[in-house]
């Protein structure tokens, strides 16, 4: 009769193993819903941050297009919301003008027939008026530079003309980062701190063109470049409610588009006077 084995484990080491094993279960089991437990709090954590992230960003875009009402004219600047050159290297001796785009009231419904304010012909012997809207972030207006930035240099030089620059901003609705104000204000930063630098600075500002819009860092280097160092005032929108001014003001003047150009108080039509170095010519020598 065969003996039964010594090796077989008692009733208590059963119940014991079993104990043990049940134990090991339960421990792995808290263990996994402690892990499911802090990635579920980590994930909220994390959507928490997200959402707040992007409330963030969104207070910050809200904040950076809110332009104060009113501010100052840069040298130069007028009550009109022009920048106006009396020489290749000076701008108008005007000085503590201050522009509030809120007091000009709403823009009108439809097509009006006016002419913009503060455009008209200069006395007989002065120098003529020319009174350019441009928006930086405008093809054709880069165009325009291109074609007759130098002959429009060799006139104010010559102190045949007045140029007058009013810079827009109707292309901020095609740009996420308002490049056609930050090109104003920029323009408004080097007229008020380096005139001579203006014609080169906004003729290299249109010839970058082609190559897209740019940074206000960007901005300053070109502006530093051609002997303006406005990384200040380009950085803090100095000139944004003078920006906002000339926007809102050639709004309500119903101004067509850029580039738009008055002579002696006469709009260059492109289509019927092509050349419009030959047709302001005429103008400004018939004023002399």
């Amino acid at each position: 009769m065969a003996m039964a084995s010594n090796n077989r484990p008692s009733k208590a080491e059963r119940t014991s193993a079993a104990r043990e094993q049940a134990r090991l279960l339960h421990e792995q089991q808290a263990a996994a819903a402690k892990r499911k437990s802090l990635l579920v709090k980590i994930g909220v954590v994390l959507a928490v941050v997200l959402v707040i992230g992007l409330i963030a960003m969104i207070i910050l875009q809200n904040s950076r297009g809110e332009v104060a009402e009113s501010g100052p004219a840069p040298k130069g600047g007028n009550e009109y919301g022009g920048i106006t050159l009396v020489s290749d290297t000076e701008v108008a001796p005007t000085s503590g003008v201050t522009v509030d785009w809120a007091a000009l009231g709403e823009v009108p419904e439809g097509e009006q027939e006016t002419k913009p304010r503060g455009v008209a012909a200069a006395e007989k012997g002065q120098p003529a008026q020319v009174v350019i809207y441009v928006d930086a972030n405008c093809v054709h207006c880069a165009e325009f530079e291109s074609a007759y930035a130098e002959q429009l240099k060799t006139w104010v030089a010559a102190k045949d003309i007045t140029l007058e620059y009013r810079n827009v901003a109707y292309l901020d609705r095609n740009s996420s980062t308002n490049y056609s104000s930050r090109g104003a204000n920029a323009f408004a930063c080097v007229a008020d701190a380096a005139p001579a630098s203006y014609l080169p600075f906004a003729e290299a500002v249109f010839a970058h063109h082609s190559q897209g819009e740019m940074s206000n860092k960007e901005l300053a280097d070109l502006a530093k470049a051609n002997g303006a160092d406005v990384s200040g005032c380009i950085e803090d929108g100095t000139f944004r409610p003078f920006v906002k001014f000339t926007d809102t003001a050639s709004r309500i003047d119903a101004i067509p588009g850029t580039p738009s150009v008055w002579v002696q108080g006469k709009v260059w039509d492109a289509a019927a006077d092509e050349d419009f170095a030959a047709w302001a010519q005429k103008l400004i020598d018939d004023n002399k």
